[in-house]
């Protein structure tokens, strides 16, 4: 598990690839929680996680930001989810797939953060070492907002959710991976997610905007401020 916990909710007893078979099927999220609709795809996992259970062969991964670190899981793949937020110019809330070979390019058109670029680099590396899967489908959400640092999805991104995960889980009923509805949520030890992190903590737990910046570190914005101003006048 990386050290940055601020870069991914990975829960270590489910983020362990399983060796490469035949019938695995890995369910992907991807993005950053801490800037708004940007945590679409690791939200969406979440989700899925507390609504459903799914057969052995299935392995959910949230996996945040970690670029490169997630090669193991794509290499392990038959088949391949992944949910994401992406900048699709579209009105926000849209939900939109693609699939296969057209995946890495929609990864990339439109590069809202560095975990895009690093993901396109894992899918092209995984297809190097000949580890990759024979089914990729990527679910994508429009974003709202992303200029908002510790916030959470927007109502129209949250109201995405829904939608994306009835698409999700028929894909994956369609590849066999024999989707149950749960009763009740995973413990909090098997969860996808880290409890802290968890959706309803997250936004129970953000302090007011009187106490925290919701752009950035407000030390650094002034001294970059001061900074510019200086070589202007310089200038």
């Amino acid at each position: 598990m990386p050290a940055a916990a601020s870069e991914t909710a990975c829960h270590p007893t489910r983020n362990t690839p399983a060796a490469r078979a035949d019938d695995s099927i890995v369910v992907l999220g991807i993005g950053n929680v801490l800037w708004a609709d940007e945590g679409f795809g690791v939200r969406a996992v979440e989700a899925l996680d507390a609504r459903w259970r799914f057969a052995p062969n299935v392995q959910l991964v949230d996996g945040g930001t970690q670029g490169l670190y997630l090669i193991q899981h794509v290499q392990a793949a038959r088949r391949l989810l992944i949910l994401d937020a992406i900048d699709y110019g579209l009105p926000p809330g849209t939900l939109k797939r693609v699939e296969n070979d057209e995946v890495p390019r929609f990864l990339g058109a439109k590069k809202m953060s560095l975990h895009q670029t690093g993901f396109q680099e894992v899918l092209a590396l995984a297809r190097l070492t000949g580890n990759y899967p024979d089914e990729v489908l990527l679910i994508g959400c429009q974003p709202e907002e992303l200029d908002d640092y510790g916030g959470s999805l927007r109502p129209v991104v949250k109201a995405a959710l829904d939608e994306a995960l009835q698409q999700a889980v028929q894909r994956l009923r369609e590849w066999g991976a024999e989707p149950q509805p749960r009763e009740t949520p995973p413990a909090a030890d098997d969860a996808v997610c880290v409890p802290t992190l968890a959706l309803g903590a997250y936004e129970a737990g953000r302090p007011a905007e009187a106490q925290a910046c919701r752009i950035g570190d407000e030390r650094f914005m002034v001294s970059a401020a001061a900074a510019a101003a200086l070589i202007a006048s310089q200038g």
